[in-house]
């Protein structure tokens, strides 16, 4: 069973500026190991995934319609 899209809104952007923009809504991606050492990995501004630490992120429930947007969108 496929996975349900996850998304967190950039809370904290400190020596990543250029690579996130604070309140922004960013794609989660799956990563158990970033996980355990409190990262979260994210499509940033470079459209890339990478790890940052989780603290700077806020998850957050969006509806579908939401989703499928930002979906298309990344």
């Amino acid at each position: 069973m496929k996975e349900k899209p996850k998304f967190a809104i950039c809370v904290k952007n400190d020596h990543y500026p250029a690579s996130l923009q604070l309140w922004k809504v960013y794609r989660v991606l799956p990563d158990e190991k970033g996980a355990k050492r409190k990262m979260i990995r994210v499509i940033d501004e470079s459209g890339e995934d990478h790890l940052f630490s989780a603290n700077y992120f806020v998850p957050v429930e969006l509806s579908k319609e939401v989703e499928l947007a930002l979906i298309k969108t990344t």
